[in-house]
Parts: structure tokens; sequence; C-alpha cells
């Protein structure tokens, strides 16, 4: 799968508007039709709450709401669609994907989703630096670079 030009130019917006904060969202869609959805990022709510259980605060980590998520997901289903790619940034980092990363889209060692894509964007200095796709690889049980 490709990212629509459009839907990239959109997650590059969003990290702009976000930054120092790392963004996130979900695209939904079809072969034809890809939807962006632009999630908030809760981080820095979990974190003032419990700082010993969310030590990193939005600058460093992103957490979509659950009752969100489930919202997007949902809707996409019910149009016949499916959940296509995840997508956040990284302020002041490498466009990479983190072991954070890994262990957030992991549950008993799979993803949720094992065939959408995670992409993630490097923002530096207020400058889109680069972008990288990873896609799941169950013979590795690991995420791989990928086309984007």
């Amino acid at each position: 799968m490709k990212l629509d030009r459009q839907i990239i130019e959109q997650i590059y917006k969003h990290a702009l508007e976000e930054y120092p904060f790392e963004c996130c969202g979900i695209i939904t869609g079809s072969s034809d039709k890809q939807t962006i959805h632009v999630c908030r990022n809760i981080q820095n709510s979990l974190h003032g709450e419990d700082p010993t259980r969310y030590a990193r605060d939005a600058r460093t980590a992103y957490m979509i709401d659950r009752s969100e998520f489930d919202r997007i997901v949902s809707a996409s289903k019910e149009k016949g669609e499916e959940v296509l790619a995840f997508y956040h940034s990284h302020p002041e980092h490498e466009a990479y994907f983190s072991e954070e990363d890994h262990a957030a889209q992991t549950v008993f060692g799979e993803p949720e989703f094992p065939r959408a894509l995670h992409v993630v964007v490097s923002v530096m200095n207020r400058t889109i630096r680069g972008m990288k796709c990873f896609k799941w690889d169950g013979s590795v049980k690991a995420f791989r670079a990928a086309d984007c």
C-alpha cells in the first residue's frame, strides 16, 4: 500500500502543528480511498496524572485515547474500510521505530492490526526532516522498514 500524497502532506501539517510534542493519528480506507484521522495525544495528561506510571511526556511519547481509537476503528468497519496505517512524529529525533513503538503496537507479541503500516515522521527545529514506514513481519515477529 502506498500513502496518497495528500495524506502525507496532512501528516506533515499535523506534526508541525503539534511540535514540540508528538502527533498521532490513524489512516483508514480502502485501496482507492484513504482518510486521515488526526488524534489527540493524551500523553501529557497521563504524565500529569501519574508521572510514575507514565514517566514520559508528549515530547517523547504518544497515546491515543482508547475511546477515540475504538470510535475510529468501529466507524471504518461500518463503512467496509480497514485500518491502513498509524502515524506519529518524533520531535528532535530521527524517524525510526523505537522499542517503545514496538511495545505500544504489540499485545502478547503480536500487533492488533498486523497489516497496517506504521509511519514515523522526524521533525527537527520545526522542520520536517523525513518520514519512514514500517510493517509487521510475522516470520521474525518484528517491524521492518517498508515503502510508503
